[in-house]
Formats: structure tokens, C-alpha cells, sequence
């Protein structure tokens, strides 16, 4: 991949990038819940499925407040898969114990001490706003924090691209999302944004580092 200069606005994500695989994540808690992973996607699914939404819409736009979408995932486990669980306090049951990914977070901390504009660009759900700050104290970190509960728009849509790039106060083409989703990715691109889909902080790095560089260049 090849990233084209000027990036003067580094967006990023939270979920797989601040924080480890949401995979890890998802096992980490169905483990503790006493749910296979499969059976609560599924039945996530199926909830957002009733509001004509993908699994996560209903609770980051918002649709729903979080303990009522809990109580319908726990009726379609139980009903549909004969499964009882106690999804009660998701969020905070979810973020318990998940660790931030420490090395992204300092590299980002040097972008912005460069002079790089950095945001964070989130599906975010409303009831989780404390948690993520808890992990990744905002002050510091970010110039700016673009939250899909907030905004009323979410990644992979166009307008919270739009949004972004003008709180960020450049074009379009010099914002950049770091995201693990390859579909925010395409949707940052099809908005006019460069993506770097996340698979880890070196590579994100590695690719990165070369325009940062080149910016402080041309800055001097």
C-alpha cells in the first residue's frame, strides 16, 4: 500500500486499534458470560436485523439504550438457541479488564507533538463514552473526538467522513482513518480519504512513518 502525501489529519479508530483484536475481545467476554461466540453474533444479528441494521447500529447511532438491546440478545439466545445468559451491564462487563494497545497510543502522542492533526473516529456506543476514556485519556492523545452516538452518523457512511474532515479543518484527501474494518476503510476512500486497514501497530506504523516524516520536512 502506498500512502500519497500531504496526510495532515491521522483519524483513528478504537476497537481493534486501541485496543487488541475485537475478537480477543468477544472471547474474552463470551468466556465469561458462558456464551459461544457464534451463538451471541448470531443473535446480535438477529437483533439488528429488527431494526434494519447491522449488529451494532442499534446500540452506536442510537437506537436503543444498551440494557434494552441486552434484554432482546438474551430473548433470541434464549428462545432461538436455548441458551440462558445474563447480558446485564454489557459495556461494563465488555471493557472489563481490555487493555489499551499502549504502543499505538505513543505513536500517535508523537504524531500530534509533530504537529499532525489527531482524531478519533468511532462507532461508539453511548453508555461506553466513560469506559474508552478510562483506557485512553483523551487529553493529550487527540485534537479531536468524532463519536457516531454524538454525531448521528456512522463509519462506513459518507457523512461522518464529511464531518470529520471539517472539524479537522483540512481536504478530505489529506484525512487518513486507521480502522480494522476493511469496510470503514472503503468508506473512508469512497468519501476521498487515504485508509490504512489496521493489522497491527508496526505495520501501521511502517507505513505511516515515511509521509509523517515527509510533512516535518516540508514544515522546515
Amino acid at each position: 500500500m502506498t500512502l500519497t502525501y500531504p496526510v495532515h489529519a491521522v483519524w483513528t479508530d478504537f476497537g481493534g486499534v486501541l485496543t487488541p483484536p475485537t475478537r480477543v475481545t468477544l472471547e474474552d467476554f463470551c468466556l465469561r458470560v458462558g456464551v459461544a461466540p457464534d451463538l451471541l453474533l448470531a443473535a446480535m444479528r438477529t437483533v439488528g436485523d429488527s431494526y434494519g441494521t447491522d449488529p451494532m447500529a442499534p446500540l452506536d447511532t442510537p437506537l436503543v439504550a444498551e440494557e434494552t438491546w441486552a434484554r432482546q440478545v438474551e430473548t433470541v439466545l434464549a428462545e432461538r438457541y436455548g441458551v440462558v445468559a445474563d447480558l446485564s451491564r454489557f459495556g461494563e462487563r465488555w471493557f472489563a479488564g481490555r487493555p489499551a494497545n499502549q504502543s499505538w497510543v505513543r505513536w500517535l502522542r508523537r504524531a500530534r507533538r509533530k504537529g499532525v492533526f489527531v482524531g478519533m473516529l468511532s462507532n461508539m456506543v453511548p453508555s461506553w463514552d466513560a469506559q474508552w476514556r478510562r483506557m485512553v485519556p483523551a487529553d493529550g492523545t487527540f485534537d479531536d473526538v468524532v463519536m457516531s452516538f454524538e454525531v448521528g452518523h456512522r463509519k462506513p457512511d459518507p457523512e461522518i467522513f464529511h464531518l470529520a474532515a471539517a472539524r479537522a479543518g483540512v481536504p478530505a484527501g489529506e484525512c487518513l482513518l486507521v480502522d480494522d474494518l476493511p469496510e470503514n476503510c472503503a468508506g473512508a476512500r469512497a468519501a476521498g480519504w487515504q485508509a490504512v486497514e489496521f493489522t497491527g501497530t508496526d505495520e501501521a506504523v511502517a507505513l505511516l512513518e515515511p509521509v509523517i516524516a515527509r510533512r516535518q520536512r516540508v514544515a522546515t
